[in-house]
């Protein structure tokens, strides 16, 4: 073997040694500004919204398949206490899921209810608040085996916004809770629909986010590492129905998941430890 040969076997080599990211197809690095991307959403195009969790700019972005910032807004009225997930609804609304919770502390949880970005001329866009707390949390925090109010997964359906739990307890069982509110200006107390556990590892399954396919016949939940995909259900207790398990093989700290048809998905991760940072594809076929 030629020494330059060598070289580029032992270069590809420590590439793909470094970077494990399973069944996942790299479509792009993600700006290095946008490290804490913690939500996605598409209207079907070759581009992407994104937002950073809490502590960042109250700003989405648009971003296209090859990784480059096409544009950002700033969202006049929406603070980003802790924004997590998006999603879109059939009239092209954009929604933040500002209800991160970490310490279960948190008494202002609200989704912002965004116009279509996409069509925005200016450099800001307007947001209306949909308030709301959990009826059956009555400490703040509860005791640490009872952290149950923190979330980082959203998606919309008829005239509804669906949230599902991060589970943060400890013991941790993998108990994730799934709550409902309208999608309309004001303030809420949600409704408990169901709970299901995804698995039991505190590692690979807390719930990171949440997506319905375009024809509402598969839902798609992501964890660290796997993802959930239900199909065959009623409404409003999703769960009830068949739940497929996929292990990705992928342990990096996977963010967002959205549907760009009905049997792709993309999926991005937070950059920690050298690794992640990108956008993703999975096909579900």
């Amino acid at each position: 073997m030629s020494k330059i040969l060598y070289l580029n076997v032992l270069l590809i080599f420590t590439l793909t040694s470094c970077s494990n990211y399973g069944q996942l197809k790299v479509i792009a690095d993600l700006p290095g500004s946008l490290s804490e991307n913690s939500g996605l959403a598409t209207y079907n195009d070759s581009t992407i919204w994104v937002v950073e969790d809490g502590g960042n700019k109250d700003e989405i972005y648009q971003i296209n398949f090859n990784g480059e910032i096409l544009k950002s807004l700033e969202v006049k009225n929406g603070k980003n206490h802790d924004w997590e997930d998006l999603t879109t609804d059939t009239a092209g609304h954009l929604y933040i899921a500002d209800i991160g919770n970490n310490t279960n502390k948190r008494k202002n949880l609200e989704i912002l209810k965004l116009p279509n970005p996409t069509i925005e001329p200016g450099d800001k866009i307007d947001a209306e608040k949909i308030e709301l707390y959990y009826p059956d949390q009555k400490e703040f925090p509860p005791k640490k085996d009872a952290y149950f109010y923190d979330s980082e997964a959203i998606f919309h359906h008829g005239n509804k916004i669906y949230i599902v739990t991060k589970n943060r307890s400890k013991s941790f069982t993998g108990e994730a809770h799934i709550y409902s509110v309208p999608d309309t200006k004001g303030e809420y107390e949600a409704t408990l629909v169901g709970s299901f556990t995804p698995c039991s590892d505190w590692k690979i399954c807390q719930i990171t986010s949440i997506d319905i396919s375009p024809k509402g016949d598969k839902i798609i939940a992501l964890s660290y590492g796997k993802l959930f995909v239900f199909t065959d259900f009623t409404w409003d207790d999703f769960t009830k129905s068949n739940m497929q398990e996929i292990d990705l093989g992928a342990r990096s700290q996977l963010e967002s998941v959205c549907f760009l048809n009905n049997d792709t998905l993309l999926i991005s991760d937070e950059k920690a430890h050298g690794e992640g940072g990108n956008l993703y594809t999975y096909s579900l076929k």
